[in-house]
């Protein structure tokens, strides 16, 4: 098996489909680390529920597993107070943030998105600090495409582009998927 040593944390963005997951488990699976994946889906329905299981079965099955829908942050903090992995791979940003968001009465204004992913990334932000684990994180880039036409979509694709700068900003390195290719926008030790 050959490893890789990655960087504090690595960030990997990409549209719907790209192949940011499984470069993500690839990525994990590369290295001798032990993995602490973190799932953020919630089976809501029947097919999410079937992706779900996907999911799992695609994941080495030495993996630890946490799910941990919202309040991450806090869920890691448990978690790792019980278990020591070298890893933690945190597949998507994307679901968390819709998750946060769900949790909010309508009409949601940009002050209470705005306030409630800033606590859900405050809570990540925190553990990132203090743990010494490599991070990879999936994300997705939903600003690529039209502009929503509600006011929620509006809100979500706002408040996911701007965790998508904070961690950009924060992670050694930033990887850019399309077309299941990946595509270096940010290196460890450069710009």
């Amino acid at each position: 098996m050959q490893t890789r040593e990655l960087p504090k944390m690595t960030l990997i963005l990409g549209g719907a489909r790209s192949g940011k997951s499984a470069y993500a488990q690839a990525l994990a699976a590369k290295t001798d680390k032990s993995v602490v994946y973190v799932a953020t889906a919630e089976a809501g329905d029947d097919e999410m529920a079937e992706r779900i299981i996907a999911h799992q079965r695609s994941r080495p099955q030495q993996w630890m597993t946490l799910e941990a829908p919202r309040r991450v942050g806090e869920a890691m903090e448990d978690f790792l107070s019980h278990h020591q992995p070298d890893l933690l791979l945190l597949d998507c940003m994307t679901l968390l943030v819709s998750n946060c968001l769900m949790t909010l009465a309508e009409p949601i204004s940009s002050q209470q998105a705005n306030a409630a992913v800033k606590e859900e990334l405050d809570g990540l932000m925190v553990v990132y600090q203090t743990s010494r684990l490599s991070w990879i994180i999936v994300s997705n880039e939903v600003g690529l495409g039209l502009v929503p036409e509600t006011p929620l979509g509006r809100l979500y694709r706002d408040a996911l582009g701007w965790v998508n700068q904070q961690l950009a900003a924060t992670a050694d390195e930033v990887i850019f998927m399309a077309a299941g290719l990946p595509m270096i926008i940010k290196k460890a030790g450069g710009l």
